[in-house]
């Protein structure tokens, strides 16, 4: 999330994967309405530290100030804020109004954000009061799990059709042999709800929420998964993983291409423990991003999904996120070689599965779909990808990137002289662009550049987390833009309107 979601702490970390936002509706055991809700979001988290985000919405009379308290009960300490004047005494925090966002309507909400130390546990507040009013918010607050959906439910009744895609030269083509771009978002959730038990996915992935996203006028949705909750592994809650788990993805994937738009199914977090330098986490389980993927489950996980889509080739695979073994091994041959040929790489503890692995994986069960590759540092570096690429025998082999403002490569000298050579030979898609701010002038960059080539590129991401502490593309399942959302909105309309 990174993810999810993305943020500002990810630059300073260098990485550009965020933990899953943890957010949670506030609703009384009755269903009445409350006198005031919160949701509390841990956005990202590392070895000693997380970022947090506070949503508050008042039900009751109109304020003209507001002060929203709350306890931590694992010894987490706010070390500064924003959107709010933040202070703490012992266990207790206050975050009072800032002069610029004191009212507070009926029915209104304001949002703050926050950064903070941790050991031990990082458990979420129990409580909230607002001016002294306390808040309904669950004892443990946890996101509401989506209802898994079953295989019998219907797909969705957008009546479009997804192309059936293969490579052609430097082109992404459909049956006919026409260009296809794959311009559209990701929907993050898949990922970490299951593996964090609380549900599959982040929000509604209903009929009318895969609507709002072709409302965009996007043609593509990238779906992040998690091989554990995949699998069915013993850790994962047996309602959000195996055949519940893949019942949902078969569902969200069906809906999307309902719509007529491409699906993406991506390895976003994986099996094996890595400690070194930015390392996401130090579980063993698939509770981050880590730097390789693993050769205990990923291949199985790439085994299962390719059987299972095979024969749609309208269905994309991801093989792995944002690979990073450049941080782990001391020279850039090193690294490219762990990414490519996998096995025991330096500075990594489990066994590795390359990404030719991965590719052998998929081919073994007869899958010709669409195949994508992202390069090191985090899929932002691909400047020996071609040297390094996996052989693919039925030649639908994709070089996959990744871009946000706080990345080494983000500037035109690095993409002409990194990405246009690689674009000049095999198709080439930005599956993830962002920035941390809640503008758009950087994505408006990259996407000019893509758009000058002829290129595809996927904004990150289609989840209602807040555009201050990640880049957020809207503020609701019905397609309301953040502002920084409304960049690519606005951009993919004016293109396929």
């Amino acid at each position: 999330m990174r993810h999810p979601p993305r943020s500002a702490l990810l630059a300073i970390a260098g990485a550009t994967a965020l933990l899953g936002a943890i957010t949670v509706p506030a609703v009384t055991a009755q269903g009445a309405t409350p006198a005031c809700s919160v949701e509390y979001s841990v956005t990202s988290q590392w070895a000693d530290g997380f970022q947090g985000a506070v949503k508050i919405t008042n039900n009751s009379a109109a304020l003209s100030s507001w002060s929203l308290g709350f306890d931590f009960s694992g010894g987490q300490k706010v070390t500064q804020g924003w959107s709010a004047k933040w202070s703490q005494s012992g266990t207790k925090v206050t975050a009072a109004n800032e002069s610029w966002n004191g009212s507070l309507a009926t029915g209104a909400s304001v949002s703050a954000g926050f950064i903070a130390s941790w050991s031990g546990n990082n458990a979420a507040p129990a409580s909230f009061t607002l001016n002294g009013t306390t808040c309904n918010v669950d004892a443990e607050p946890s996101p509401t799990p989506t209802p898994t959906p079953t295989p019998s439910d219907p797909p969705g009744t957008g009546g479009g059709t997804a192309p059936a895609l293969h490579v052609s030269g430097n082109k992404l083509v459909d049956a006919g042999g026409t260009n296809h771009r794959l311009l559209g978002v990701n929907r993050s959730g898949g990922e970490f709800m299951c593996v964090q038990g609380y549900g599959i996915w982040d929000g509604p992935v209903d009929d009318a929420a895969v609507k709002a996203i072709a409302d965009w006028k996007a043609n593509t949705v990238r779906i992040p998964l998690n091989e554990e909750c995949w699998l069915g592994l013993s850790n994962i809650k047996p309602e959000y993983g195996g055949a519940n788990y893949v019942a949902a993805v078969k569902d969200l994937v069906a809906r999307v291409e309902a719509h007529g738009m491409t699906p993406i199914v991506e390895l976003h977090w994986s099996y094996g423990q890595y400690t070194g330098n930015s390392a996401g986490c130090s579980d063993v389980h698939a509770t981050c991003q880590k730097p390789m993927p693993d050769m205990q489950y990923s291949p199985s996980f790439w085994s299962s999904v390719a059987s299972t889509f095979k024969d749609d080739p309208a269905v994309a695979f991801d093989l792995f996120n944002e690979p990073y073994p450049d941080r782990a091994t001391s020279t850039t041959t090193q690294a490219w070689q762990c990414w490519r040929d996998g096995g025991n790489c330096p500075g990594i503890g489990y066994e590795v599965a390359g990404m030719q692995d991965l590719v052998d994986a998929v081919r073994a069960t007869g899958a010709k779909n669409v195949v994508l590759a992202g390069g090191l540092a985090y899929s932002n570096d691909l400047s020996q990808w071609l040297t390094y690429k996996p052989s693919d025998p039925t030649g639908n082999l994709v070089a996959a990137y990744h871009v946000y403002n706080f990345n080494t490569c983000s500037n035109e000298s690095c993409w002409n002289s990194t990405l246009a050579p690689v674009a000049a030979q095999v198709p080439l898609v930005a599956g993830e662009i962002g920035e941390n701010t809640c503008s758009h002038s950087f994505v408006d960059q990259v996407m000019k550049w893509f758009d000058d080539r002829g290129l595809s590129y996927l904004g990150w991401t289609w989840n209602t987390w807040d555009c201050s502490s990640g880049p957020s593309l809207i503020s609701a399942y019905d397609g309301t833009p953040t502002s920084y959302g409304a960049g690519l909105r606005d951009h993919l309309r004016a293109l396929n309107g």
